[in-house]
């Protein structure tokens, strides 16, 4: 056996009564351990929402969006587009035309995005769940409709049982405003709202869909579109997709994935996720000050021993080794036990839901999932405090004592 390591096992592990250094160890190991559990808990909570987030946007979202680099417009012709329909690792694709525009209801007005959609985004799998009211339908029997976002209907006062209609406004294009008839400059559709849909919260607060067409006729377009949604196939590598299309439609299209499409959102999550691993980390730092304190006393104490070590020949590394993996042994354990209780309350969270969620929600209880990337960053992160404040005592404090002996 290791006898740097058997000494320091000794030291920690011996039965000694009323010793004060064993008590302080012990309690630094249990605060290293709460704050390696509250790391893998937080950080899994983390993980629970940003899935949650993700999986509320992909219901709207497609695999990659085509949109111009300049301009709100344009007409999805040419080779490159050609490219787009007749590649095989491409399930669909939907033409979308999106503009803010002006609505009015019962009364009630509001600015909303209108988004004109086409048949193919229509075919979405996902968009049934997401009705809260009536259904996702555009057209019913040949007479074209509309569905609002949970937050929009909200503020309108809409329902999709009322009779009342809903009036979209769009300025003419080229239209001079007249002072003494204002309305004859807009454009204007007539829609009833078929259902009321719930989503992110972009979703549910500014949009309205409409069919494609509708969009087209109330914008002055005949074949423009604001972007093309793309759902890619299953297994199908996105990113090899996404650069091939880029390398077709040139500089003039931007095309993006799905983290481009929330780019703002997703990074406002990683920092965030960050910033609070920082914050933890800093209190095992200060916990861990515990450890420093302790391997100090434990080096005064034992100078007896380590001078009868160093009499039977024992080197200053070998007695520096055994009281750096005293602080590593406290440290060691500490964290082990931290990481296996976070680890069994999260997969309890994550089956059962005991914590459950306040108020009104998605979901019922906290979402948890437990990404075993962030347990080892966890580890490292725990390890390298660790090492650190071990190592202070055993390289500074030790070798002074050593001098004077």
């Amino acid at each position: 056996m290791n006898l740097p390591f058997f000494i320091a096992k000794r030291y920690l592990f011996a039965k000694k009564s009323h010793n004060v250094i064993n008590i302080i160890s012990l309690i630094s190991a249990v605060g290293i351990a709460i704050g390696t559990t509250a790391l893998v808990v937080v950080l899994s909570v983390y993980n629970g929402f940003e899935s949650l987030v993700k999986g509320i946007y992909s219901t709207y979202e497609a695999d990659l969006v085509v949109e111009p680099a300049r301009g709100k417009f344009f007409v999805p012709e040419g080779d490159g587009f050609a490219r787009i329909w007749g590649d095989g690792r491409v399930a669909s694709v939907s033409e979308v035309l999106e503009e803010n525009v002006f609505l009015t209801y019962a009364g009630r007005q509001s600015v909303a995005v209108l988004k004109g959609v086409d048949s193919v985004y229509l075919s979405k799998p996902h968009l049934a769940e997401s009705v809260v009211e009536g259904e996702f339908a555009l057209t019913q029997l040949g007479v074209d409709h509309a569905v609002v976002g949970r937050g929009m209907a909200r503020k309108l006062g809409l329902r999709t049982r009322f009779l009342d209609p809903l009036e979209i406004y769009y300025p003419l294009r080229g239209a001079e405003v007249s002072m003494v008839n204002p309305m004859a400059s807009l454009s204007k559709e007539i829609l009833f709202p078929s259902g009321i849909i719930k989503g992110d919260q972009d979703t549910e607060n500014n949009f309205v869909f409409v069919p494609i067409d509708k969009a087209r006729s109330l914008l002055g377009g005949d074949a423009e579109v604001s972007s093309l949604e793309i759902i890619v196939q299953e297994g199908e590598d996105v990113g090899a997709l996404q650069r091939d299309l880029e390398q077709a439609l040139g500089d003039g299209y931007l095309v993006k994935n799905r983290y481009q499409q929330n780019e703002t959102i997703y990074k406002m999550m990683t920092y965030e996720k960050v910033a609070i691993y920082m914050i933890l980390l800093f209190i095992i730092i200060v916990v861990s000050c515990n450890v420093f304190g302790s391997l100090t006393m434990l080096i005064i104490e034992k100078s007896d021993d380590i001078q009868t070590l160093g009499s039977m020949g024992a080197s200053h590394s070998l007695i520096r080794n055994v009281f750096a993996l005293e602080g590593w042994l406290i440290t060691f354990l500490g964290m082990l036990c931290g990481v296996v209780l976070g680890v069994i309350l999260c997969y309890i969270q994550q089956y059962f839901g005991v914590i459950k969620m306040p108020g009104s929600f998605i979901v019922t209880s906290y979402p948890v999932v437990v990404n075993w990337v962030d347990v080892v960053i966890t580890i490292v992160g725990v390890s390298f405090v660790g090492f650190v404040i071990t190592a202070l005592p055993a390289w500074k404090v030790l070798p002074k004592l050593l001098s004077k002996n």
